[in-house]
């Protein structure tokens, strides 16, 4: 009864096209992001905001980015991790290079700068699709690794192919401890966030959802494939930059280039696959799955009372959550989105069966 949309009227276009038309989700919202930068910060330990909380929001940046590519433009790509890593060295080396730049034109930077990448290696989706379209992306995903260890200029000429990272000054404000970061982090997630879903329902994605559905229907009626592919690629890029920049300075502070290998890309993947194509709160999910669920498997076997060594424990959870994820696909394909959907809509008919 809760979840009830009883005396709720629309008067005007604006009302009724508000990104959150039901009054209950306007509410949990406020409610969710007043938590995140109030509650949070108070209960949360720096062993959380290290490990679970600050790297959940930015894997959440680049699977949003992601589903952009392949959720509402129905473009595979196999590449994030690799655009993330331009978006790292991009940023590494603005920050030595050119140190009194702000830290934000430094995201913004490293994001562009990732975008171009990206346009330029989505050329190929112009002509190739599906399965084809996957290789592409995949050997550009093996370019720029090969480019991160080959590049000198990546590394800023280090000796060992690492690079390690000052800590961020930003207007005065040196962000060294996790509640710091996580703040940071936070307030980025939010501002990329609402940007994604005001494009998604904008003509541009429109664009992006007619391509996914049929794009010679929708060239018909005149989507231009060139505009409609080459902005996903870049907006997806644009925001696995942005990511991989805060990957390596807040979550990592040093690197390696297989820090942003292939494996970095599947899970890019799965985290949209199993959260959910084409759906925001999705990428949120997908993201908190693929964090939270290997440190809690990690740990069930102490819980369990079973002592098993370091590299057993490491086959165990690579198996047992490549298992989960094929059940999971096997069981709802669409994704936990769609089970959260299902979820609201038996709210809102509650107690009549549906």
């Amino acid at each position: 009864m809760l979840y009830r949309e009883n005396g709720q009227f629309k008067t005007s276009y604006a009302a009724d096209r508000q990104l959150l038309p039901i009054a209950q989700d306007r509410w949990l919202m406020i409610a969710l992001v007043a938590s995140s930068f109030v509650a949070v910060p108070l209960l949360a330990g720096d062993y959380a905001l290290r490990a679970l909380i600050i790297p959940f929001l930015i894997l959440a940046i680049a699977a949003i980015g992601l589903n952009i590519l392949v959720g509402y433009c129905g473009q595979i790509s196999l590449g994030s991790a690799g655009f993330m890593g331009v978006g790292a060295y991009v940023a590494f080396n603005l920050t030595v290079r050119v140190p009194q730049l702000n830290f934000l034109l430094v995201l913004l930077l490293s994001g562009t700068s990732a975008a171009l990448v990206g346009m330029a290696f989505g050329i190929p989706s112009l002509r190739i699709k599906g399965l084809y379209l996957a290789v592409a992306t995949l050997a550009a995903q093996f370019f720029l690794d090969w480019a991160f260890t080959r590049v000198r200029w990546f590394t800023a000429d280090s000796p060992s192919g690492s690079v390690s990272t000052n800590p961020i000054d930003l207007l005065g404000w040196r962000i060294e401890r996790p509640i710091d970061k996580y703040l940071l982090v936070l307030g980025i997630v939010c501002l990329l966030t609402l940007a994604a879903k005001n494009l998604t329902r904008s003509h541009i994605g429109r664009a992006w959802m007619a391509t996914r559905d049929m794009d010679v229907a929708a060239e018909i009626i005149g989507v231009r494939p060139l505009t409609a592919k080459l902005s996903a690629f870049a907006v997806s890029s644009f925001y696995a930059g942005v990511a991989g920049a805060l990957w390596g300075f807040v979550h990592l502070g040093s690197w390696e280039p297989a820090a942003f290998g292939v494996v970095m890309s599947l899970n890019v993947l799965f985290m949209i696959i199993i959260g959910g194509l084409g759906s925001m709160v999705g990428s949120f999910f997908g993201a908190a799955f693929i964090v939270v669920l290997p440190l809690l498997l990690n740990r069930l076997p102490a819980a369990l009372g079973i002592d098993l060594s370091t590299t057993m424990k490491s086959h165990m959870e690579s198996m047992i959550f490549g298992g989960l994820i094929v059940l999971f696909l096997a069981i709802e394909p669409l994704g936990l989105a769609r089970l959260w959907a299902i979820g609201k809509q038996k709210l809102r008919v509650w107690p009549f069966p549906h």
